[in-house]
């Protein structure tokens, strides 16, 4: 599992540091600034969440049988898609019914978090 989350933090490091600079050179001045804002807050809750994901896949190595730790990381990825990805489409298409599945990305990340502190309050 460790693996497994460790490689999709490194692709979820490269599309983020891809889409901000993608942000910052392609879309400045071609986005409106509240789009682009709303472009960039998924890109920094994107990396935030791929350290996070790091952090746990790190820590599964120490403790790989903790379920608490598996699901969250699992949270952290769908966190990522959900949260970050609806903000990019928002952003690129300018259709606002898709900020309804942000909330859903932000509860994950909210239960990713809870699960990280249960799993470490249990492990330490």
């Amino acid at each position: 599992m460790s693996r497994i989350l460790l490689l999709l933090a490194a692709l979820s490091g490269f599309t983020g540091v891809a889409l901000g600079a993608f942000a910052a050179h392609a879309l400045r001045g071609r986005l409106p600034e509240n789009l682009l804002g709303v472009f960039q807050t998924g890109v920094q809750y994107q990396l935030w969440h791929t350290a996070a994901l790091i952090g746990v896949a790190l820590l599964l190595l120490r403790w790989p049988d903790s379920m608490l730790f598996k699901v969250s990381g699992g949270l952290f990825v769908l966190g990522i898609v959900l949260f970050s990805g609806s903000l990019y489409a928002l952003a690129l298409s300018g259709i606002g019914k898709l900020g309804i599945i942000t909330p859903i990305g932000g509860v994950s990340f909210l239960a990713a978090w809870v699960c990280f502190g249960l799993a470490a309050w249990r492990s330490v």
